[in-house]
């Protein structure tokens, strides 16, 4: 079964959310906790939650991505921020635990000149603090394009988070297609070198999902600009490859191109006609 879907706004509630999935014939969707530029998240409606998850249960909605806000950065240089990183981070799983079984996404941050190695140790440490063994939420770090102080732009960094958190049963990796191109990794001209390199690394077990985005930038950019599917550098046949690689078309597939509802309808309807059964 091809498991795509979108980004979509959690301002109106889940229920919502779910209706806008089914709307647009998705069967997996990604939100925002709170604001994508932080503060606090909305109080948890727990009557909205069934609603939903009734509604999920019909429509076969699953594999629920919620993404952190941007401005979390577990390695900023000030100690505030990473206090307001970690703060967010805890009760966000907190939150997802209304939702057993689903995911948790974030950017593993910037290290703001500490060095790389400083920036490891800091995610990692954050993630030793927030993480707890009866969680059911998967967490996971995303692959970066590199740009500026990124952490998380080549896969030997994901790989050193991983190894340095005792629970790293609760951590997966979420591949996004624009970023990893744009960080030097040539998904356009051998797909399987890079997920061969990617298992050899980290472990393709450890895959749980998709950003599938197109690129405004070229190869080895480092830049990270979403482009809609197709009109970018990696181009319809690159992804449409993507979608339907052995190793990965089982996973689900959350797009964020710079759509509205409409335009998310009018790309889950192009790829599912791409996708082979």
């Amino acid at each position: 079964m091809f498991k795509i879907g979108c980004h979509l706004s959690v301002s109106n509630g889940y229920l919502a959310m779910g209706k806008d999935a089914v709307k647009i014939n998705a069967n997996v969707f990604q939100f925002f906790t709170r604001n994508p530029r932080g503060g606090a998240a909305k109080a948890i409606n727990e009557k909205d939650i069934e609603a939903f998850q009734a509604l999920a249960k019909e429509h076969g909605i699953a594999d629920l991505l919620a993404h952190a806000p941007y401005t979390l950065n577990p390695c900023a240089e000030k100690a505030h921020l990473r206090q307001f990183a970690r703060e967010t981070m805890a009760d966000d799983i907190r939150r997802m635990e209304y939702l057993p079984g689903n995911m948790y996404n974030f950017h593993p941050g910037s290290h703001v000149g500490q060095g790389t190695e400083a920036g490891i140790d800091m995610i990692a440490e954050l993630l030793n603090e927030v993480l707890y063994p009866e969680q059911t939420t998967m967490v996971l770090l995303e692959t970066m394009a590199g740009k500026g102080s990124e952490v998380g732009g080549k896969f030997e960094e994901l790989r050193a988070i991983i190894d340095k958190v005792m629970l790293s049963e609760k951590l997966g990796i979420c591949f996004d297609t624009c970023h990893v191109y744009d960080a030097g990794y040539d998904i356009a001209g051998d797909l399987d070198g890079v997920l061969a390199e990617f298992d050899r690394i980290i472990g393709l077990p450890r895959l749980r999902a998709i950003h599938l985005n197109d690129s405004k930038n070229p190869y080895s950019s480092h830049k990270d600009r979403h482009e809609t599917i197709g009109n970018g550098s990696l181009g319809i046949e690159v992804l449409k490859t993507v979608i339907n690689h052995p190793r990965l078309k089982q996973l689900p597939f959350y797009l964020e191109t710079p759509n509205e509802l409409e335009g998310y309808a009018r790309e889950i309807e192009l790829l599912r006609g791409l996708y082979e059964t």
